[in-house]
C-alpha cells in the first residue's frame, strides 16, 4: 500500500510503500476514506521524542473509512461498514476504558497510521457513522469532538460571553459549539483575519485582530469582558493574554498543544479570581458520538473548515506549506480511491 512515512526532524515526510496490514483478532483493517491534517501533527515531527515516535512512523490521527477485514474476534462490524476512528486506544479492560474514556487509560496510545491507503484499529475504536455523513468528512469528527470537550469543560451556560484565542480549525469548531449551545457571543481574535468568513459562517459573532488592545477588542465586541475564553493555540504568553482579557471571576481554558513551556505572570489571573481549567481529547461514549451527529447538521456546518482536499502524493508538499502561517484551514487527505468521492 501507498503510505507517507516521517524519517526525522528537519526532513519533509515522504511517499512510499508499506505491506497492506493484517488485523489482529480484536482489530480491523480500513481502507482509508479521510484523514485530517493535525497541527499536532506538525509537533510531532518537530519533536518526537515526548510522542515516541520515530523514523518510518505513519502519521494520522483524524481517520474516517470503509471495513476491509476483520480479526477473528471482532462481532460487531463487518467488511463494507463505514465507520470513523476514536484514536485514543486504551487497554479496553480498566474502568476508564468500560466507562468509554480511553484518554484516561492508563495504557492509552494514541495512534497513527491514517496517512495510508490502508490503517489497522481497534474494533473498539469505530463508530459506524449516521445517515447522511460522507465517508470522508466523518474524518472531522475527531477535532469535532475536542472542540465540544472544551465547551463541556468550560462549564458554559447559554447567553453567556465566549472568546476563542486562534482561528485554526479547533478554534473555529469551539466557535460552532459555543454558538449552538447558546452563547450569546462568540468572538474570535487571530494575528491574521484570513479565516475571518468562515469564522462567521461557523456561528461567530465578531472577529478582533490581535494585539495589544485585544482585551478592549474583546470587550466591545462581546458587550462586555468575556465570561469564558478558549486559548486555542498554545503559543506562549496567550493565557497571559486570556486571563487579561477574561472577565473578574471568569473561566480561561487552555486547550491549544504549548511545548517547550510558558512564561506568564500569574497575578492577573490570581487577582481576578480566575478557573484556569486544561482540556485535552474527550469521551469516547458521549461527546464522539454527538460530533458525528453535528457532521449532518445545518446552518453552521462544520465542514466549513475544509480547505483543501488532496491524495496522498500531495501531501509532503502540503504539510511543509501548513508548517507556515496560510490561508488554508483543515487539509484533509483522501487516499486516490476516494478522491472525487
Amino acid at each position: 500500500m501507498k503510505a507517507v512515512i516521517f524519517d526525522a526532524v528537519g526532513q519533509p515526510l515522504r511517499t512510499g510503500t508499506r505491506p497492506d496490514p493484517a488485523p489482529a483478532p480484536d482489530e480491523v483493517v480500513l481502507r482509508v476514506a479521510g484523514c485530517g491534517i493535525c497541527g499536532s501533527d506538525l509537533h510531532i515531527t518537530e519533536d518526537p521524542a515526548p510522542f515516541g515516535i520515530g523514523p518510518g512512523f505513519v502519521l494520522g490521527h483524524e481517520i474516517a473509512g470503509e471495513v476491509a477485514a476483520t480479526g477473528a474476534e471482532v462481532r460487531d462490524l463487518r467488511p463494507g461498514d463505514r465507520v470513523a476512528v476514536v484514536p485514543m486506544r486504551g487497554c479496553g479492560r480498566c474502568p476508564r476504558c468500560l466507562a468509554g474514556d480511553p484518554a484516561r487509560c492508563p495504557d492509552m496510545v494514541l495512534i497513527g497510521g491514517g496517512y495510508a491507503d490502508y490503517v489497522t484499529v481497534a474494533a473498539r475504536q469505530c463508530h459506524r457513522l449516521p445517515d447522511g455523513v460522507a465517508l470522508s468528512d466523518a474524518a472531522l469528527a475527531e477535532p469535532l469532538a475536542v472542540a465540544l470537550h472544551c465547551i463541556v469543560r468550560s462549564g458554559m451556560k447559554p447567553g453567556d460571553r465566549v472568546a476563542v484565542l486562534g482561528a485554526g480549525p479547533i478554534g473555529l469548531l469551539v466557535a460552532f459549539w459555543a454558538r449552538r449551545m447558546g452563547a450569546s457571543h462568540v468572538v474570535m481574535a487571530d494575528l491574521h483575519d484570513h479565516q475571518q468568513a468562515r469564522a462567521l459562517a461557523l456561528g461567530a459573532t465578531g472577529f478582533a485582530l490581535s494585539g495589544p488592545a485585544l482585551p478592549e477588542s474583546l470587550a466591545d465586541l462581546c458587550g462586555g469582558a468575556p465570561d469564558i475564553v478558549f486559548e486555542c493555540v498554545g503559543k506562549r504568553g496567550l493565557l497571559q493574554a486570556a486571563a487579561q482579557a477574561v472577565r473578574l471571576q471568569g473561566k480561561v481554558i487552555g486547550v491549544g498543544l504549548c511545548i517547550g513551556g510558558d512564561d506568564w505572570d500569574p497575578f492577573v489571573a490570581l487577582s481576578k479570581e480566575i478557573d484556569l481549567i486544561f482540556s485535552v481529547f474527550f469521551h469516547q461514549r458521549n461527546e464522539f458520538g454527538v460530533a458525528l451527529d453535528a457532521l449532518a447538521a445545518r446552518p453552521f456546518a462544520p465542514q466549513a473548515i475544509v480547505t483543501d482536499r488532496i491524495g496522498l502524493s500531495q501531501v509532503p508538499q502540503v504539510f511543509e506549506s501548513l508548517r507556515r502561517r496560510t490561508t488554508q484551514c483543515k487539509v484533509l487527505i483522501q487516499p486516490e480511491l476516494y478522491l472525487g468521492e
